[in-house]
């Protein structure tokens, strides 16, 4: 039986930034930091743990368990489960925002839609991991087009007019496209407008293929821009809600389940948690999503453009 407080460690280590974060026993989030360092860093998912133990003021070997999520998860050192993205985004988002029933997730490379039900598990979810199309690739590239700081593309778009028409969503096309609208002596505030629209429209797409649900959220790293946030929630037609820490989503999800998984281990019978359980059992059905189309596994079809999934129906 476990007694006391005690600590786990959610790590989501994506393809431009590292996210850490330090859980407790109650599932309280004690500790985060996030960390970019190029692609899929190991000095970076370091940098990001240090500074979560440091911002917790917890020591490493108080960790009881560290479960790991993204794009590189199988590259986290010491970790000892990893699940994937779609299942600890929902969980951290639906801890960040209680009744959530939406999740739009747009990453560095990828983006999704996931449909979660009351105790934060997925339902339903579609994606798109075969082009940078409305990720934060695609907006670093409109940035360099620009000749803007990425953090600034978003309020750029803001104060701009979306009448123009932009034609291709393909991250490199994308940016020639730009640069002949810039030719044409287009206002660089307009163009970036125009692109934000067409980026919500590509990502209502995708909501499409799972259905619209309220409340909706967005996490990931494009949800700190105040224009992505705007469009998406116009095209959807209705507000999406920013989170406190949209980065960290991801990282809070395995930390809960970290928790989860060590309350399971630890804790008696008598007092184990019967919904963390239900937790861990549905997460770890869903480590591996299918294919609705060619009922091929995700990590192995191959599969072009956005792709609709769904969990097996045992873990409903």
């Amino acid at each position: 039986m476990t007694t006391g407080n005690w600590f786990v460690m959610g790590v989501d280590l994506g393809s431009t930034t590292a996210k850490a974060v330090v859980v407790d026993s109650t599932g309280a989030l004690c500790g985060a930091d996030v960390v970019q360092m190029g692609a899929v860093s190991p000095a970076a998912v370091a940098c990001a743990i240090d500074g979560a133990l440091g911002a917790a003021g917890v020591r490493s070997d108080a960790i009881r368990r560290t479960i790991s999520t993204g794009y590189g998860r199988k590259l986290v050192p010491g970790a000892d489960r990893s699940f994937t993205e779609i299942t600890c985004h929902a969980r951290g988002a639906a801890a960040l925002r209680q009744g959530v029933r939406l999740v739009i997730d747009i990453g560095g490379q990828d983006s999704k839609a996931i449909i979660v039900d009351d105790e934060g598990l997925v339902d339903r979810f579609a994606m798109n991991d075969r082009c940078a199309s409305g990720t934060g690739r695609f907006f670093d590239v409109l940035a360099r087009a620009l000749e803007v700081d990425v953090g600034e593309v978003g309020e750029l778009a803001l104060s701009g007019s979306d009448d123009l028409e932009v034609s291709s969503m393909c991250a490199t096309f994308a940016e020639t496209e730009v640069i002949s609208l810039l030719a044409q002596g287009r206002a660089k505030a307009d163009i970036a407008a125009s692109v934000h629209k067409a980026v919500a429209a590509r990502t209502l797409g995708l909501v499409a293929q799972v259905g619209k649900a309220t409340p909706a959220v967005m996490t990931g790293g494009v949800a700190k821009n105040a224009a992505a946030l705007h469009y998406v929630s116009r095209a959807l037609g209705g507000p999406v809600e920013l989170l406190d820490q949209p980065q960290i989503a991801g990282a809070y999800g395995a930390g809960l389940l970290a928790r989860d998984e060590y309350l399971g281990a630890a804790a008696s019978p008598a007092d184990r948690d019967g919904a963390a359980e239900r937790q861990v059992a549905a997460a770890i059905s869903a480590v591996t999503p299918h294919c609705q189309e060619c009922d091929g596994q995700l990590d192995h079809a191959p599969h072009r453009g956005p792709t609709t999934l769904e969990l097996r129906r045992s873990i409903r």
